[in-house]
């Protein structure tokens, strides 16, 4: 269970948290967007950013970690990667192509304009991965309701 206060009162602790946050989050945004180059993608770059939110709610305690990702907002983005990709989808499929077969779309033929609807995808999963992962945590560390 995840303290309802600040775990800490270490100022160096809380210090170089804050400090933290701001590059993991950077560098999971860098995972997710060089998925389709490189090994990574919105999965794994979603647990990355997911992993700061937790770090923060770890180190300020859960009501502060619950204040900075508002339950609404999680559950407004946890929809929205699985949206984005059968969106994608649908769309090559409306062009006489098969599912995410970006090609089809005359815009989308030249492979670098491909990679904009790759990524497109991969930022979609990554928010639902960020969203969900940080939900399971806020889930399984908050209080207990019953006696």
């Amino acid at each position: 269970m995840v303290s309802e206060g600040p775990i800490t009162k270490d100022v160096l602790v809380k210090t170089v948290t804050k400090i933290l946050i701001p590059p993991i989050q950077l560098f999971g945004l860098y995972v997710i967007m060089h998925g389709h180059i490189s090994p990574g993608g919105g999965f794994q770059g979603g647990v990355i950013i997911a992993s700061s939110f937790i770090l923060y709610a770890l180190v300020f305690g859960y009501r502060e970690g619950a204040h900075r990702a508002k339950l609404k907002i999680r559950q407004f983005l946890e929809p929205l990667g699985p949206i984005i990709f059968g969106t994608i989808g649908l769309i090559c499929i409306l062009f006489s192509g098969n599912f995410l077969q970006y090609s089809a779309i005359p815009i989308l033929a030249n492979a670098e304009i491909a990679a904009t609807a790759i990524s497109l995808v991969e930022i979609g999963i990554g928010i639902t991965v960020t969203a969900v992962i940080f939900s399971i945590f806020m889930a399984m560390g908050g209080r207990k309701t019953d006696g």
